[in-house]
């Protein structure tokens, strides 16, 4: 087309750039719909053939002629063909599709400068493409448009049926642009359990939130954004809806919300916008065709039926009946579009007489609704009624899925046959026609969904039928295969496509494992399927609904007598990577171990030793963790994958580390990181499979622990250097961010002096524990963020430090109990007049722990809170102190240890008029140093020795 716009109707076509605009506004289009677009413009005027069109849009793929319809159905919706006089695509029966309008050609400097408004719809967004064109509400688009640019919170308030989402999906779409951090569509219909209320949003947006409560996670993930949500049908998690809503405007200056329900949310400072049914005459007698196209319920009806019926035109003799139809449908816009097909087969006469028949009936068995309400489900009844009894069964049977579905999924619980795909696609292609069924033409292949009026009303139907749990069954046994499917490939797709692929089956999911967990469910898909969702749970961060169904999972084991020790061995390790709880931690590991080793298991002998390994580690007892990990290492390096040797030699070094073992740690974590430089490893896809599979990203996590090792032997520099660049391969994952903050970059931030980076590292780890929703990291976050206050004296002397607070005192049975900077906060709370507490701290410590990486520091921190009480015989005992510090530093290579021992011990006999032995004690550490001359440690131990001066 040589690079020329193309123009018809008020559309202009940009081939090379793969754009149609109506006016200024992009019109989205999916891939498939604009190459078929492109291929009849191409050939306007001619008859293009069917094959021809499927060739060129599905290159060599076969596909069925279903899906050609589909396409086309949805780009004459997206160009309004039949509105007005317009055709643009017309059918050639038997033959295939012909492009009628009239083209224009424009020179390319003319279609070079495209409008802000359509780069700007380029922004962040998931709104899908619009299937249907928006008639008769760009008066309220507009005026909601303008009251979210002033107002935080609007509400689209109105019955079933009326179009809040078609509204509210327009106005998303015209405010991208002023979202900085995008416009997100989170549609709440699916979900059965308003405790995923917040959830939802969190995996919308990307963001990870494990609390059982989940809401102060995701307020926190939000603090920093600017972003549109559109919470899109609240009414059945009205109360949930509400509370995330208030949670947002009060925690989050930058982020609006635009919702849509049948009733207010009821939330102080929101807007409530009533959206009525589209204009309708009042009366049908004597109008024109040309009056009754004025009215938007007319619009819609005219182009509904022309998508199906081409040669349909409104004319001055059907008007009055055309009329009446939408007066009786109460201008009610999905009513409308559900009546609309039958045109093809009853005319406008049969359809008004038909309506005349059926309504009355219909709604007098639903007294108690509203008015529209009634109207809306007895449309919805009437057309199920016009279906054949194959089309009907087929159509109830899709009440089983929640949220979307593929052809194959329909074809398998809705025709319980894996080959039948061709009769699936046909029967939802003429759904689809007929408005009943929803198409999603914009990914590679068709994904389908009912609307949440149509799925109530279609699963009533299912219950009548007593067909219902033989569906659930076939829908959880295809969920169950897909998901079996999804785990085996975890390490073997990347990371992105995996998700892609699977994450948008949560819902399917969920409803799957409802019903398994029915008493008249099945503990048998209990089991395997909640065994083989456990990997998407854990990439979405959803670690609470995974701990919650696993123990449901592991308890119909138990109740029903299902012997199942592989998933029971599987369930195991889930529990124990999704719980923080200590107790329930290490006994599922437990049970995890005992069974992979029956099975002979080594994949899941490794994640279960990773696991007890961790929870002995992170409760301070490091000797009982070194056979774990030392297991590990040896089972890791009989393995051919060199993931595997590498998270052994990474674990090995890490527990070497906490041992006090410097140097054998520096050897193996180096071996690590080697490895990596030398590009043996590389890209996302191996750092996620680490995650899955080891709890943590091996590179990164060798490089956290080296840095503690660098900074341990003296290399403060290097130490400093080695944390950041551990924060940049942690890459803003929220718990590897938390993993290198909170080991590597706080630590070492406190250890050099540099208190504004500490302070900056600080904020950053409450921040995103609180978005990873952990109360190991949060307890981890808070305690850094207490020393810094400390040290820079902001708190007051008298503050107390009260355990009421879980965040100050860390419980045991649910924290991290090593390297969470309690010997730092021990002292600085020393410094700021509260001995007693620091040293209550301190001793509580030293009785807990076992001889460690941290040893020399608390006997030294002990002798100087010693000297701060000045109880008689304290410089004795604190000598006693620094000396045994010394000692276990040099045993240990801890360098940085011993120059602080000796700068404590050095001031000691300073002050006991010891001055020799001062300098002597002191020079010989400091002149081992080599860098990091600009350190805290090392300027006081420099100004020690000026003052002393040489003997």
């Amino acid at each position: 087309m040589c690079g020329r716009a193309i123009s018809f109707g008020p559309f202009r076509f940009l081939a090379e750039q793969r754009l149609l605009l109506e006016g200024d506004k992009p019109v989205r289009l999916g891939s498939r719909a604009f190459d078929i677009l492109a291929a009849l413009i191409e050939r306007a005027g001619e008859v293009v053939d069917k094959q021809e069109l499927i060739a060129r849009t599905w290159p060599q793929t076969f596909v069925e002629e279903a899906n050609l319809k589909i396409q086309v159905s949805a780009l004459r919706r997206a160009l309004g063909d039949g509105q007005g006089d317009n055709r643009y695509v017309i059918t050639i029966p038997g033959r295939g599709y012909n492009f009628v309008a009239p083209l224009r050609h424009e020179e390319p400097a003319e279609a070079v400068l495209l409008p802000a408004v359509t780069r700007a719809a380029t922004g962040m967004h998931n709104l899908p493409l619009a299937m249907t064109r928006m008639i008769g509400r760009e008066e309220a688009v507009a005026v909601l448009v303008s009251r979210l640019s002033r107002q935080r919170l609007v509400t689209i308030v109105g019955p079933g049926g009326v179009g809040k989402t078609t509204v509210a999906l327009a106005v998303a779409e015209r405010m991208i642009a002023d979202h900085e951090h995008g416009v997100w569509l989170i549609d709440l219909a699916p979900l059965g359990d308003p405790r995923l209320v917040p959830s939802a949003v969190a995996t919308v947006l990307g963001l990870e939130v494990r609390t059982e409560n989940a809401l102060p996670g995701l307020v926190d993930g939000l603090r920093d954004k600017r972003m549109l949500l559109l919470l899109d049908n609240c009414e059945h998690v009205i109360d949930a809806a509400a509370s995330l809503a208030a949670a947002v405007l009060s925690g989050v200056l930058g982020v609006n919300i635009l919702a849509t329900s049948r009733e207010p949310l009821g939330v102080a400072g929101e807007r409530e916008h009533r959206l009525g049914p589209l204009a309708s005459p009042l009366n049908s007698s004597g109008l024109t065709a040309a009056e009754a196209a004025v009215f938007p319920a007319v619009q819609l009806f005219v182009e509904r039926v022309t998508a199906v019926v081409e040669d349909f035109a409104l004319t001055d003799a059907n008007a009055p009946m055309v009329v009446e139809i939408c007066r009786r449908l109460d201008g009610l816009p999905l009513a409308i579009e559900f009546a609309a097909p039958r045109v093809e087969v009853l005319g406008v006469e049969g359809l008004a007489a038909g309506l005349d028949h059926s309504l009355p009936l219909l709604t007098a068995r639903r007294r108690l609704a509203m008015p529209r309400h009634r109207t809306m489900q007895a449309v919805v009844d009437w057309s199920y009624g016009l279906l054949s009894e194959d089309e009907q069964r087929f159509f109830r049977a899709l009440g089983a899925f929640a949220g979307g579905f593929a052809v194959e999924a329909a074809a398998v619980v809705a025709i319980d046959a894996v080959d039948t795909s061709c009769a699936a696609i046909n029967l939802l292609a003429d759904l689809v026609a007929k408005s009943l069924v929803v198409a999603d033409v914009s990914g590679a292949q068709p994904r389908f969904r009912l609307l949440d009026t149509t799925r109530a009303y279609v699963i009533g139907r299912l219950d009548e039928s007593g067909e219902r749990d033989q569906i659930a069954r076939r829908h959880a046994e295809y969920y169950r295969h897909l998901f079996e499917r999804a785990d085996g490939e975890t390490v073997t797709r990347p990371a992105d496509e995996w998700l892609a692929d699977y994450a948008r089956e949560i819902d399917n999911l969920r409803a799957a494992l409802d019903w398994a967990f029915l008493p008249g469910g099945d503990g048998s898909i209990v089991v395997a399927l909640t065994a083989a969702a456990v990997p998407l749970w854990l990439r979405l961060s959803l670690l609470d609904e995974c701990r919650s169904r696993v123990k449901q999972a592991l308890g119909a084991l138990g109740a029903g007598g299902i012997r199942d020790p592989r998933n029971e061995m599987r369930l195991s390790v889930a529990l124990g990577a999704s719980s923080s709880e200590a107790t329930e931690m290490g006994a599922a590991f437990t049970k995890a171990l005992e069974i992979a080793e029956t099975l002979g298991d080594v994949s899941y002998q490794l994640r279960a030793l990773q696991g007890l390994q961790f929870f002995h580690a992170a409760n301070g007892r490091y000797r009982v963790a070194l056979p774990f990990a030392q297991k590990f290492h040896d089972l890791a390096m009989a393995e051919s994958d060199p993931s595997v040797r590498l998270a052994g030699e990474c674990m090995i070094g890490a527990i070497k580390h906490t041992l006090g073992d410097q140097i054998s740690a520096r050897l193996h974590l180096e071996r690590v990181l080697t490895h990596y430089a030398a590009g043996n490893h590389a890209g996302k896809a191996i750092r996620l499979e680490d995650f899955f599979r080891f709890g943590i990203e091996v590179q990164m996590s060798a490089r956290v622990f080296l840095a503690r090792v660098l900074w341990l032997q003296g290399f403060s520099d290097q130490a400093s250097s080695a944390a950041e660049t551990s924060l940049g391969e942690a890459n803003g994952h929220d718990y590897s961010m938390c993993y290198a903050l909170a080991f590597a970059a706080c630590p070492i931030a406190l250890w050099v002096g540099n208190i504004a980076a500490a302070a900056h590292y600080a904020g950053m780890l409450l921040s995103y524990s609180r978005r990873h929703g952990s109360p190991l990291w949060a307890a981890s976050g808070s305690r850094f963020h207490k020393i810094v206050a400390l040290k820079r004296g902001v708190l007051e002397t008298k503050s107390p430090l009260t355990p009421s607070d879980p965040d100050e005192i860390v419980k045991p049975s649910s924290s991290f109990q090593f390297l969470t900077g309690l010997s730092e906060l021990a002292e600085a709370l020393a410094h700021t007049g509260r001995i007693a507490e620091g040293l209550a701290l301190l001793e509580a410590e030293i009785m807990r722990s076992e001889t460690s990486w941290l040893t020399p520091e608390l006997l030294r921190i002990k002798g100087e809170l010693l000297l701060l009480q000045a109880a008689p015989g304290a410089a004795p005992a604190a000598e006693h102190c620094f000396r045994q510090a010394l000692n276990w530093a040099r045993r240990q290579g801890a360098l940085s240890w011993e120059l602080r021992a000796a700068t404590s011990l050095a001031r000691l006999l300073r002050d006991r008029s010891r001055s020799a032995e001062a300098v002597e004690a002191l020079r010989q550490v400091y002149d081992r140093f080599t860098e990091g001359f600009d350190t805290s440690d090392h300027v006081l131990a420099k100004q020690l020795l000026d003052e002393v001066g040489e003997p």
